[in-house]
């Protein structure tokens, strides 16, 4: 499905702080199909569960498959991030376990992720001609006018939230 491209130049303002969650899955014995396919359906179910539940806190993601696969996600908060890990009742937990217990050390399927908090004066964002893509599609997609043309400029407003 074709994604409507915005001519011009836009930017990101969220006016707050972000969470920058970054997660992926390297398939190292890509040939041991079941236990890459047992470990990559998990996140599907954690994507489908965060769009169905914005009180989790997850704003937007994109990500990228292959034999290693990247998400990015943005989220309201560490704090947002931290709870949906931790809840019983939120698809994570389990299979983090079965993960940790059956795969975890056998070298066939690796994990990671990283965090990141940035404050809203360290956030500069630009997209010229994109789709509405990243930050600017989490948190909204504005066009960059007189006062955000220069990345010195967008620091400073993204500041000001």
């Amino acid at each position: 499905m074709a994604q409507e491209v915005f001519p011009g130049r836009y930017t990101a303002l969220p006016g707050r702080p972000v969470t920058l969650f970054l997660i992926g899955m390297s398939a190292n014995r890509w040939w041991k199909t079941g236990t890459v396919l047992r470990v990559a359906s998990a996140m599907p179910r954690m994507l489908a569960h965060l769009a169905a539940h914005p009180e989790a806190g997850m704003l937007g993601f994109h990500q990228w498959l292959g034999r290693t696969t990247v998400i990015v996600s943005y989220w309201e908060s560490p704090e947002h991030l931290q709870r949906f890990a931790a809840d019983r009742d939120a698809p994570h937990l389990a299979p983090w376990r079965d993960f940790m217990r059956t795969v975890a050390g056998t070298g066939d399927v690796g994990v990671w992720h990283e965090t990141y908090q940035i404050p809203a004066s360290g956030i500069e964002a630009v997209y010229s001609g994109m789709p509405s893509f990243g930050l600017a599609r989490a948190t909204g997609h504005v066009p960059v006018t007189e006062g955000l043309a220069t990345a010195r400029q967008r620091l400073r407003a993204g500041g000001e939230g």
